[in-house]
């Protein structure tokens, strides 16, 4: 439970916990990494997202618990347990974090992440429901970039679960078409070489670029 209506405090410890899994490439899921209580209140509390895209926080009206959630997510304690666990050397990579409210038709295809993006971290703040069970908009995490039925582990996005994985040739994932709401932070850890500082800044464009058309559309 919360110190205050307005902090999010993630679940550390059921993170600290769970198993690297190997299948079909490395990565780590935790259910319920928000808790019950926080979830409600978050599920409330999100950012109108009416189109598709990425969107930094500054880009973006936050809310006090949902940007007590980005300061958690983007903080030094989860990048300290996602190090230990996936052994990796994360201390000095710049962390770029964006929501996403909004998937279109053409979202969700098979692919790896970017080579500058060294980790990816996906939390999922989305009601359980019907929609959910039609597997559409659902993480599939592949065995080839060919099929999206040739999967070995299919993630509802609810819930506050937290997926995690380093990113490589092979780490293909993917979604079923889903076109709605759907809620996700996407948090990754980066490179430091010159495509992720061209990244980075470019998302920082982005952010200025978002919140002046949203400023002059109101």
């Amino acid at each position: 439970m919360s110190a205050s209506s307005n902090s999010v405090e993630p679940d550390y410890a059921a993170l600290e916990k769970a198993l690297v899994d190997t299948d079909p490439f490395p990565h780590i899921v935790v259910p319920h990494f928000i808790g019950k209580e926080d979830l409600a209140r978050l599920f409330h509390a999100m950012p109108e997202i009416s189109g598709g895209g990425s969107f930094p926080p500054s880009a973006l009206r936050l809310s006090p618990p949902v940007a007590s959630l980005v300061e958690q997510m983007q903080g030094q304690k989860l990048k300290q347990i996602i190090a230990k666990k996936l052994n990796l050397d994360l201390e000095d990579a710049p962390s770029m974090l964006t929501l996403r409210g909004w998937t279109r038709e053409k979202d969700g295809r098979i692919h790896t992440d970017s080579l500058t993006k060294r980790v990816t971290i996906l939390l999922y703040l989305n009601p359980a429901g019907e929609k959910w069970e039609k597997q559409d908009g659902c993480l599939r995490l592949l065995r080839s970039p060919h099929d999206i039925e040739n999967y070995s582990q299919e993630i509802m996005p609810v819930d506050g679960t937290l997926v995690i994985f380093p990113n490589s040739a092979v780490a293909w994932h993917g979604h079923r078409q889903f076109v709605g709401q759907r809620y996700t932070i996407q948090l990754n850890y980066m490179t430091k070489d010159f495509r992720a500082r061209t990244e980075l800044y470019r998302h920082k464009i982005s952010a200025f670029a978002k919140r002046f058309s949203k400023s002059h559309s109101n």
